[in-house]
Formats: structure tokens, C-alpha cells, sequence
């Protein structure tokens, strides 16, 4: 398993707002608050492809979310909440 440091973003985004429309517990809602989006450098570094599975790790806690590429800064990584 290879471990890297990022800064984690987090944010609302327009999918995210149409989404919250057709309900919290709707397909498009989860799928958008469960994605990690990550830079193209980064992603191929770590030998990922769109919808692997990644563990986010803090002092606080982890989880586990899909990731993508996406229009992302090296070195961080966005979510929406």
C-alpha cells in the first residue's frame, strides 16, 4: 500500500447542489459526496484509475472513498460534503 500526504479540500459543488434536489440518499448525491478528485500527476503516480478505492487517513479518523481525476491542484485533494 503506498502512502502519501495530501491537503484535503472540501466544498459544495454544482452536481452536488442538483443532486441534494432528488434526495440525500440518491445514487448521483452519494456517488458525489464519496469521490475523492485528485490531480492527474498525483492519480498516475500512484498508479490509480477512476473508481479505485482509497483510504483518506487523519488523526481524527478514515474512510474510504472512490477517486477521480479532476481539476485538483498536486498535492490535494477535493471533496464535497
Amino acid at each position: 500500500m503506498t502512502k502519501k500526504r495530501f491537503t484535503v479540500i472540501t466544498a459544495r459543488t454544482l452536481t452536488q447542489g442538483q443532486a441534494m434536489h432528488v434526495g440525500k440518499e440518491s445514487k448521483e448525491y452519494v456517488d458525489e459526496i464519496s469521490t475523492a478528485r485528485m490531480n492527474l500527476k498525483d492519480f498516475e503516480e500512484l498508479e490509480l484509475c477512476d473508481g479505485d478505492r482509497i483510504r483518506l487517513a487523519t488523526e481524527h479518523g478514515s474512510t474510504v472513498l472512490k477517486c477521480a481525476k479532476g481539476d485538483v491542484p498536486q498535492g490535494m485533494v477535493f471533496i464535497a460534503y
